[in-house]
């Protein structure tokens, strides 16, 4: 699989129409960092004419999910993914265009070398903020993410 913007928004489309619905699109994709952006309208609004929380969550998941999805493919294994646990704090109404990066820094493919040597699961933590157009953030999420090797043998 090809690991491109366009791709990536197809995929989102057929596998999380929702985050598609609400605007959440792929920006840009490295090995190293993914951008998603979300434009805030009527249908991802909320009753204090800003983005709602669940839209930037969908964003900012998508932002850590979709690295983990990249370096999981690269490493040739079946790697199964779950997240574990995740904290959300926002500090400034989301209005605009909000861009939610995140940087691998490495961490992803420790866990997976980690989770292939040892054949048991393993958790990291990776970091998405949602930056407005002016620079500011407005929201800090962390998410929890459990992987494990899956097992090729047939018992």
């Amino acid at each position: 699989m090809k690991f491109t913007p366009t791709i990536l928004n197809r995929f989102v489309l057929f596998k999380i129409p929702s985050a598609y619905f609400s605007g959440v699109r792929v920006e840009s994709i490295t090995d190293d960092k993914t951008s998603i952006s979300v434009r805030h309208r009527w249908i991802n609004q909320n009753p204090f004419k800003s983005m709602y929380w669940a839209t930037q969550g969908m964003a900012s998941e998508l932002a850590t999910g979709i690295l983990m999805m990249k370096s999981i493919y690269n490493s040739g294994k079946k790697i199964s993914m779950l997240v574990v646990a995740q904290k959300g704090e926002f500090l400034k109404k989301a209005k605009g265009k909000i861009v939610f990066d995140c940087t691998d820094d490495g961490k992803i493919q420790t866990a997976i070398d980690k989770a292939i040597t040892s054949g048991e699961g393993q958790e990291l933590i990776l970091i998405s903020n949602g930056v407005d157009e002016s620079g500011e953030i407005v929201s800090k999420f962390e998410y929890h993410w459990s992987i494990k090797v899956k097992d090729s043998k047939i018992t």
